[in-house]
């Protein structure tokens, strides 16, 4: 069935996803590694393709920016497509000096100034983690092809321009990175009994203030696809 902002039937979707923020980061990599890509959706041009990656049945799919955007798309995906496997690849800033631009993060777990988990009615704050299956999955993959990469705690935050730099004080607890949507997807997820995993590749740094340009971010971060792609294979 389809949905406001899916136009995918039952059955056009696998298992298994790869979520990049970017529609177009989603039609960059059915191009270029899955084979025999079919385009399930372009409603709003949030891009949707299925296809095979080593002989696996994959799907790869934009959701926006920001956790009310990745939380229609992820909760559609659950809820009615029967996913199982979420993976998110994305950019995020580097927010201590040892992370590098260019450098792969995987998110062990987000923290979040966001108040995305109070629809659960929760008496406390939930800790949202990936699914250990895919995290140690991807750790294998990065280190069979030597990539550069950490894994550790992210901020998944609700504002992009900030006006305070309350970045440094998630440093201080040992965070890793800023983004803006892996905590929404780990809650969904853990909420459906599905597994999830973000990874991410560094695209500027809060700390030296260097960045990529947009271009890069959208064509180069090839990486973190791989290992994304390595994880559906394995699956």
């Amino acid at each position: 069935m389809s949905t406001p902002h899916n136009a995918a039937n039952s059955g056009d979707i696998a298992q298994t996803i790869l979520l990049p923020g970017d529609p177009l980061r989603a039609k960059v990599i059915s191009e270029r590694f899955l084979k025999d890509a079919v385009q399930f959706n372009s409603v709003r041009n949030m891009y949707g393709f299925t296809g095979t990656y080593e002989g696996k049945r994959v799907s790869v799919m934009g959701t926006g920016m920001g956790m009310p955007s990745i939380g229609i798309y992820a909760s559609e995906l659950v809820k009615f497509y029967d996913v199982k496997n979420l993976i998110r690849i994305g950019s995020c800033g580097a927010i201590t000096d040892k992370t590098r631009i260019g450098s792969i993060v995987m998110a062990q777990g987000a923290c979040t100034d966001s108040n995305f988990a109070h629809q659960y009615d929760l008496p406390g704050t939930y800790s949202a983690i990936a699914s250990y299956d895919l995290l140690s999955k991807a750790v294998e993959s990065a280190r069979s092809r030597k990539f550069d990469f950490e894994v550790g705690n992210i901020v998944s935050t609700d504002i992009f321009y900030n006006e305070t730099e309350e970045w440094k004080k998630w440093a201080k607890m040992g965070c890793l990175a800023n983004e803006m949507e892996s905590y929404a997807l780990y809650c969904i997820a853990a909420r459906a009994g599905v597994n999830a995993l973000a990874l991410f590749t560094v695209s500027d740094s809060l700390v030296t203030g260097e960045a990529t340009s947009a271009a890069e971010r959208e064509n180069n971060f090839t990486g973190m696809m791989q290992i994304a792609l390595d994880v559906a294979a394995s699956l």
